[in-house]
């Protein structure tokens, strides 16, 4: 006869270069479970301050000493949080803004299945013109749900962002670890392949909300009702070389997906190329790179020294 898990649930926050430390998030966060803390390679000041802030909240810290990516970092800390007894993990970015009780609602909703892997709130961005982050499996690739399924209790989706979603430990063993060549981008969408490939139900609950920010900036297009989001170029070649190479896992996206994709992946080449004026000349060197290395299959970390800025980007 299987044992009933007493559900425990460790929030993993990944932090990098944050512009405070993270007290707020913290805070909100210690008062609902355990956390932990895993820093991709932050400048020493950033450190400093979460050291500090961590301490006093008595929240584990564990720091990297370079940027390992956002997938190898979420490994870390759900290896951690193990360590410390959980059955399931709540992951955060270090720009997100979970509210009191969300994580125990949504570890009422990922109980009701033993068959759901992961649960997530309505992500939504606190700027003007928000954009909703929840996404539908429709038949030619992932769709934003509409207002309408906004509405619903339930919503079976192709992927939940990773910032603020609930993992159920057992479902994250039998699918696998988060992808970490791919370093940033496209790591929630597909290990939400995996796990709907597997049989796995990923759920968002629409009436639970949480805050996050997405991308630099975000622009709007006459006759596009959602707005586009426009990252840093390093992020163009994250982008491109991992789309790339979601395409070409023929036994993980469906054909229609992977046709959509690369449709979708010329429109946001020529416009990051051609129409986002900010740094277009590093922007194009980063689309050309990120082509040519997805092409190939090179995939990793890419080590980018930026003199203008002094920092490694990626």
């Amino acid at each position: 006869m299987a044992l009933h898990r007493v559900p425990r649930v460790v929030a993993v926050v990944i932090t990098y270069n944050p512009p405070d430390d993270c007290r707020q998030l913290l805070e909100s966060l210690a008062a609902q479970c355990p956390v932990v803390v895993v820093d991709n390679g932050s400048s020493l000041a950033s450190v400093t301050r979460l050291k500090a802030a961590c301490n006093s909240l008595s929240v584990h810290l564990h720091t990297l000493p370079t940027n390992v990516g956002i997938a190898a970092a979420q490994n870390i800390g759900i290896a951690r949080a193990e360590q410390l007894g959980a059955t399931h993990v709540y992951l955060s970015d270090h720009d997100s803004h979970p509210a009191p009780g969300l994580v125990a609602a949504l570890l009422d909703v990922i109980s009701e299945d033993s068959r759901i892997a992961a649960v997530g709130p309505l992500v939504a961005e606190e700027r003007e013109g928000a954009d909703e982050l929840v996404y539908m499996a429709r038949k030619w690739t992932p769709k934003r749900a509409t207002p309408a399924e906004l509405q619903e209790e339930r919503l079976d989706v192709a992927f939940i962002i990773a910032s603020g979603c609930l993992i159920d430990l057992n479902a994250f063993h039998a699918i696998g670890q988060m992808r970490e060549e791919l370093f940033i981008d496209h790591v929630d969408l597909e290990w939400g392949l995996r796990a709907r490939k597997k049989g796995y139900r990923l759920v968002v609950a629409p009436h639970l909300r949480l805050v996050h920010t997405l991308g630099d900036q975000a622009v709007r297009l006459p006759g596009r009702p959602q707005p586009i989001h426009v990252h840093a170029p390093f992020r163009n070649y994250y982008i491109v070389r991992n789309t790339i190479w979601l395409i070409r896992r023929k036994n993980l996206m469906p054909w229609r997906w992977r046709v959509r994709y690369a449709y979708w992946l010329l429109k946001y080449i020529a416009f990051n190329g051609c129409i986002v004026s900010d740094r277009r000349s590093e922007r194009r060197r980063m689309l050309r790179l990120g082509f040519c290395n997805g092409s190939q299959g090179r995939m990793g970390r890419l080590e980018i020294w930026s003199p203008k800025h002094g920092e490694e980007r990626g």
